[in-house]
Parts: C-alpha cells; sequence; structure tokens
C-alpha cells in the first residue's frame, strides 16, 4: 500500500509540471485504458451469471454493452478528475457534464429495456395466421404504449438533466411563471400534435383500428400497416400508402372490415333474365363454392334479390377466411357463374323484348261480335 501511495504521488508531481488540458487528456486516456479491460471481465461475468436466466436478461445484458462500458468511463473519469489540477469553473463543468452523460446513459437504458420486453411480450403472436385477431390487438396495443412509455422516459430524463444544473432548480418557480404566457402561446400552437399524442392512446385502449386491419377510409381500401405516435399509414391494395392523423380515427366514420374477426361474408350481383333457373343457379353455386380452396365452408346462399322489368337481380354471398380470399371467391364465383349460364343456360342471359305493331289497326267490334262502322 505504501509502494501504491508514492507511485501516486509521483503520478501527481509529474502531471503538476504539465497543462491542465494535456493532463486532462492523460487522464481520460489512462481512464479507457482501464476501464475498457475491466468491463470486458464484468461483461462476461454477466453474461455467464444471466446465461441461465430468461430471455429479458440475457436480451438486456447484450443490447446494454455499449452503454454499460460508456457508463462505467463516465464514472471512471469522474473519480479520476479529483486528481488533476484543474480551476474551479474547469471542475464545476466537467463535473456537470459527467453527471448529465450518467443521465443520459441511464435513460437509454431504461428505454431498451422497455423495447426488449415488449419484443419478447410479442413474439408469442404470430400477425401472418390466418385467425390473427389476437394477434393485431396486442400488437396494436404495445407498440403504443411502447412509444408513448418511451416517450415519457426520454421527457423525464431531460427533466433529471436539467434538473442537475443549480439556476434550474433554484429558479424553477420563477421561470414558470414567468413563462406562462409563453406556455400557453405554445400550447396552443402545439394543439394538433397533443391531440394526436391523446388520440393514440385513446385508440390504444379502445382500439377501432389494429395492425394489419382491412379498412375503407377516404373511399380507398387497404390494411393498417403502422400506428406511430401522431399518424396511421394505411397500405392500399395496389401499394400505395395512405397516410392520415390519428384524431382521423376518432372524429370521422370508416369502415373496418375486421373489427371482430378476420373471415367476412362476400356478395355477388348477376342480372339475368326472368326465365333464368334460380334453383340450378343454387345448385350450381354450391357446387363451385366447394370446388375452390378459398370459401371457408359456413356461408353459402343464393336469393333473387330484386326484380326489374327487363332482368331479375339474383344475389349470392359466400364467405371468406379474410378480405383479400373474400374478394378473390367473388371473382371466381363471378365468372364460373357466367360461363355456366352461357354453356348451359343461354335464354338466362338478360335481353331487351320487342313487340312490333302492324301498320293497319284492327277494326272495332261491339260486345255481340258486329263491326262498328267508323
Amino acid at each position: 500500500m505504501p509502494d501504491l501511495d508514492a507511485l501516486t504521488g509521483r503520478a501527481a508531481s509529474v502531471l503538476a509540471y504539465l497543462p491542465w488540458w494535456a493532463e486532462s487528456l492523460i487522464v481520460i486516456v489512462v481512464c479507457c485504458a482501464v476501464v475498457m479491460p475491466l468491463h470486458g471481465v464484468a461483461y462476461r461475468s454477466m453474461k455467464r451469471a444471466v446465461a441461465s436466466k430468461s430471455l429479458f436478461w440475457r436480451s438486456l445484458v447484450s443490447r446494454t454493452h455499449g452503454p454499460s462500458r460508456l457508463g462505467l468511463i463516465v464514472v471512471a473519469i469522474s473519480l479520476a478528475s479529483t486528481t488533476v489540477h484543474l480551476s474551479w469553473e474547469v471542475r464545476i463543468a466537467l463535473n456537470q457534464i459527467l453527471l448529465v452523460a450518467f443521465v443520459t446513459l441511464t435513460g437509454w437504458c431504461c428505454a431498451t429495456a422497455l423495447h426488449i420486453a415488449t419484443v419478447i411480450y410479442l413474439r408469442r403472436f404470430k400477425l401472418d395466421a390466418e385467425d390473427n385477431l389476437l394477434a393485431r390487438k396486442h400488437f396494436t396495443q404495445m407498440r403504443i404504449l411502447e412509444r408513448a412509455a418511451v416517450t415519457l422516459v426520454g421527457l423525464i430524463t431531460v427533466s433529471v438533466a436539467l434538473m442537475t444544473f443549480e439556476p434550474v432548480r433554484q429558479y424553477g418557480v420563477s421561470l414558470l411563471a414567468s413563462a406562462g404566457a409563453a406556455g400557453l402561446i405554445l400550447g396552443l400552437a402545439m394543439q394538433p400534435v397533443l391531440s394526436n399524442l391523446v388520440a393514440g392512446i385513446q385508440i390504444a385502449i379502445t382500439q377501432p383500428i389494429r395492425i394489419e386491419d382491412a379498412i375503407i377510409v377516404e373511399n380507398e381500401w387497404g390494411w393498417v400497416e403502422e400506428i406511430t405516435s401522431t399518424y396511421v399509414v394505411v397500405r392500399l391494395w395496389d401499394w400505395r400508402r395512405l397516410v392520415l392523423p390519428l384524431t382521423y380515427f376518432i372524429q370521422k366514420p370508416f369502415q373496418n372490415w375486421t373489427r371482430d374477426g378476420a373471415s367476412l361474408i362476400g356478395s355477388v350481383f348477376l342480372y339475368v333474365d326472368h326465365r333464368a333457373p334460380v334453383a340450378r343457379m343454387r345448385e350450381k353455386l354450391s357446387e363451385i363454392a366447394a370446388a375452390t380452396p378459398l370459401w371457408d365452408g359456413k356461408v353459402v346462399n343464393l336469393q333473387v334479390s330484386d326484380a326489374k322489368e327487363s332482368t331479375i337481380e339474383v344475389r349470392m354471398l359466400v364467405s371468406a377466411r379474410n378480405a383479400p380470399q373474400a374478394w378473390d371467391l367473388r371473382c371466381v364465383i363471378r365468372e364460373a357463374m357466367i360461363t355456366w349460364l352461357q354453356a348451359e343456360h343461354p335464354e338466362a342471359l338478360p335481353r331487351h323484348r320487342t313487340e312490333w305493331v302492324g301498320a293497319e289497326e284492327p277494326p272495332l267490334r261491339r260486345a255481340d261480335g258486329q263491326r262498328i262502322a267508323a
């Protein structure tokens, strides 16, 4: 121990002859050279310690490798700075920077832990399943709540970092009082952003839309691809993207085809002649539906829904497992039914009838059959 004290004393006496910036640079280099190997040993020890733990702890240790190393370097530099000959102002500024850096690294680690917990929780759900209602529900809730939690962690981190400054702590009340008018103006200016944030929390709780919901919005059909803190991205059927604010889905009506389940009933309308064999068409519809894997085997029905002067309206209902399959099934049934009518029952196709009237009108007769003179 005396040898260590003597070595430290000799090192301090040597550093005393250097300018403060060179002395600080040497201390930083020495701290990094000492901390890096020590952190490597500690990191490997932590990995072995959590090898038998849950996936969360293994991922947390792996993902915080960089932040923990930086945090250890910050602590080492903070302790070693007491041996450097610095002025009071420089020492205060250095300690303030190191403290803010440590608070920032702590917030970084908290946000990483939230992300890991969310990913692990969502691993049990599969969005590519046929009946993915439960998965879409949890994905929507967790993604929105994760963004809200990360935003809250960021605000707390910034607040704690600002509170490390003495003027902020001492004059915080007076600053808030003097900034009342400015805060009111800023609040009015940020009203759209704040309303979208509140709408995002409301959507996460009530869930009028979920990830991969099939919806009709602004006369466009597509899927909910992404829900952020302020807007929703809808992937349209032709691969375009429709971006809408979150408040749109709270304030305006829209159609959600997969609100309570992925299964849908599709409708096909045909306009045929009055002589069409409705009973035979009903049997043919069942045959077509049974022959295609797009039909889920639940609903198949044919009805005459309307009758006009020249045609009758036939409505066919079939069910499918999801919206894309329902669309394809409707097209298959429409094409197959028209082809069958053309081949087997051409008289069922719609036609216009015309009655020709002769040039001479027939003579008028009385009830007893005698002709009435003109």
